[in-house]
């Protein structure tokens, strides 16, 4: 018996065929090290996994150091010693930004084109749990699909965070922030409250952000079975006109009203961007 996920990620689709019974199973663990020449400001670590959760913590060292726990498993011994020869792991480098992919049986590398699981089963299955330590300055883009939540703490850089079958977790946050799930929580804590531009989203989940207690910004939000709770006092809501918006369609023009809701908190200023489709959003003011 087999059991089916299937993913739609940017018009492209992924389907990967789950052996939940009398599957055999080798596993490995790796260790990767890369070390910062310059400031870990400039520098991005970019994590790109397929099935499998990512922790990332930052600390005061000059070091990217990777502990890959990974799990190969099959219905046959051929299956498996198949999958224990092809498939790899892909390491770049260029300066001091890091990038680290699945190579084989597919690029998970954005706009790769290779997504070929669902034409092309291998007969094995693939996990690989990332633990990783990073310089508290580094900037991350990091992402995965299922099997595993994404946790970041005390990563100061600029965050770009993707899921799309669990949660996101991120502790002690600092700078702008993108943070993106499908099925699951986003919760996101801060240390100093972020630039303009950051982002949260889910679809069948609920959104916590704790900001500190100067915080102002002027937040847009967006639900269609949810609602936005704050304990922020001095929050308002703004009378926003609805935005016509316009495509075209079959050759015709179409006009469609986008209405979003917008709460000022403080002074305004920044832009942040809230949006649930089942789920709520708590606003927490910190202690």
């Amino acid at each position: 018996m087999k059991k089916t996920i299937i993913i739609l990620l940017t018009g492209l689709g992924v389907i990967c065929s789950c052996k939940t019974i009398d599957a055999k199973e080798f596993r490995e663990k790796m260790t990767r090290e890369f070390t910062l020449t310059g400031e870990a400001a400039q520098s991005t670590l970019y994590v790109y996994n397929f099935s499998g959760f990512i922790k990332v913590e930052g600390y005061s060292g000059n070091k990217v150091i990777l502990d890959m726990d990974k799990t190969i498993s099959a219905d046959s011994d051929s299956d498996l010693e198949k999958g224990k020869k092809e498939f790899a792991l892909g390491y770049d480098q260029s300066g001091d930004s890091i990038t680290v992919y699945i190579s084989e049986p597919f690029d998970t590398r954005p706009r790769r084109n290779r997504y070929s699981f669902n034409e092309d089963d291998p007969g094995y299955e693939f996990n690989v749990n990332f633990t990783v330590r990073v310089p508290s300055g580094m900037n991350l883009h990091i992402s995965t699909i299922t099997e595993g939540d994404i946790e970041v703490q005390n990563v100061g850089g600029e965050l770009h965070v993707n899921n799309v079958n669990a949660g996101i977790s991120i502790l002690n946050a600092r700078a702008k922030t993108r943070a993106h799930t499908v099925n699951g929580d986003v919760s996101v804590t801060y240390v100093t409250n972020p630039p303009d531009g950051s982002s949260y989203q889910t679809i069948n989940g609920d959104i916590h952000v704790s900001y500190r207690p100067d915080f102002s910004a002027d937040i847009t939000f967006k639900s269609m079975n949810g609602d936005l709770y704050t304990d922020f006092p001095e929050a308002q809501l703004l009378a926003v006109p609805p935005t016509k918006i316009q495509e075209k369609r079959d050759g015709k023009m179409v006009y469609r009203l986008n209405n979003l809701t917008t709460v000022r908190f403080g002074k305004g200023g920044r832009s942040m961007k809230f949006e649930t489709l089942n789920g709520n959003v708590y606003i927490k003011k910190q202690s």
